[in-house]
């Protein structure tokens, strides 16, 4: 048997919260969890919801029942079947959703904030890994660094990048012993990361978010 394999055309969408224009000055670009859909992820961020800024909701290209064979609908980035080609199909994704969103600001500079949460996570540090998108903050909201990151290729990158990872007290995934552990090689390899605890659980906290806000 022979695998062969073939590039697709196929829909996808993203969700938008606010109108691009003069006024807009921060582009925040969110990725969604395991089992999360964008249209309900984007929620999480009316908080920010401004006429300055702009909510960018991307949507994994992976649907599935959440459970059984109907019901509710997830999606999910990537899993570990045909893991390379899932990756570079995600990372063509965002690029093209970066691309027709900037396009809005062609002669007007903008801040741009990339947020992961979960899986989003290493789905974003692989997208800006692939060097076609820009960010001044990035967010790794409930996970980290992907394991298989290059550090020592991507060094120059990560040096640029303002980096805050956001974790809650009561994580039902980490522990505070499981949060060092990630930090360790990241640490190790000279990663200027900021590490931001809040009074939580896996999930995006409103108080906290706007707290970030301010300082970008």
């Amino acid at each position: 048997m022979t695998q062969k394999n073939i590039v697709v055309p196929k829909t996808a969408r993203y969700f938008v919260l606010g109108e691009p224009s003069e006024k807009t000055e921060q582009i925040w670009f969110v990725c969604h969890g395991y089992g999360e859909l964008a249209q309900y992820f984007i929620k999480k961020f009316e908080v920010l919801k401004n006429e300055k800024t702009l909510i960018v909701a991307p949507e994994a290209l992976n649907r599935f029942y959440r459970q059984g064979l109907s019901g509710k609908v997830g999606a999910t980035w990537m899993t570990k079947e045909e893991r390379e080609s899932e990756i570079s199909d995600y990372t063509n994704y965002l690029n093209l959703v970066y691309s027709e969103v900037l396009s809005a600001f062609k002669n007007k500079k903008v801040t741009i904030n990339i947020l992961g949460f979960s899986q989003g996570t290493a789905t974003v540090c692989r997208w800006l890994a692939n060097k076609k998108a820009h960010t001044d903050n990035l967010i790794l909201w409930a996970g980290f660094f992907p394991h298989d990151l290059d550090y020592e290729t991507n060094r120059e990158l990560l040096d640029l990048l303002n980096t805050t990872i956001v974790m809650g007290e009561q994580d039902e995934f980490y522990s505070k012993e499981m949060v060092e552990g990630q930090l360790k090689l990241p640490i190790e390899k000279g990663i200027k990361c900021r590490l931001h605890y809040f009074k939580g659980k896996h999930e995006i906290h409103a108080e906290t978010l706007l707290e970030l806000a301010k300082q970008f």
